[in-house]
């Protein structure tokens, strides 16, 4: 895809091992906003993390950017426990200051032409309880409550489910 947001255009492309501290630095201000008590794992090394999750051959790194900067991630790979045909959304962020301004909806949309070309039929993904704004952009987006994947014990997280269509 060509980066053609000199012209104020959003593109979306795979990320590159270079860009995890910035991938990593937009996740933490993502999710510190709905993590009242601070971002579980919060001393972890994230750039470390997302260099590994950009690099893996079995999952996809995708970023939104805008203006020469990234402003949305999304990572997901075939989950080791699930069936060949289903795709994991592990991770999904937009930049906070740039909510409800179709970037969520962008990236999703590349998300599901992704998994469409890699012939997934189903998506899962756990979203936090308390984090409302995305339950209701994946409800808008057609993920539906997942029932062989329930909130765990914490009952934080429970699981979403969304049929990849053949559009």
């Amino acid at each position: 895809m060509i980066d053609d947001t000199a012209r104020g255009r959003l593109v979306i492309r795979t990320a590159v091992p270079c860009e995890a501290e910035a991938v990593a630095a937009l996740m933490v201000r993502a999710r510190s906003t709905y993590y009242p008590d601070g971002i579980p794992d919060a001393d972890a090394d994230w750039t470390a993390r997302w260099r590994e999750a950009i690099a893996r051959p079995d999952g996809h790194v995708l970023c939104a950017v805008g203006q020469g900067r990234i402003v949305g991630i999304a990572s997901f790979r075939t989950p080791p426990e699930g069936p060949a045909d289903t795709v994991a959304l592990l991770q999904f962020h937009v930049e906070p200051g740039h909510w409800r301004s179709g970037i969520g909806t962008a990236l999703h949309a590349a998300c599901a032409e992704q998994w469409r070309a890699d012939g997934r039929r189903t998506a899962v993904l756990e979203v936090h309880t308390g984090n409302e704004r995305a339950r209701r952009f994946y409800a808008r987006q057609g993920w539906t409550p997942d029932p062989r994947r329930p909130a765990a014990a914490d009952g934080h997280h429970p699981g979403l489910r969304y049929t990849v269509t053949g559009e």
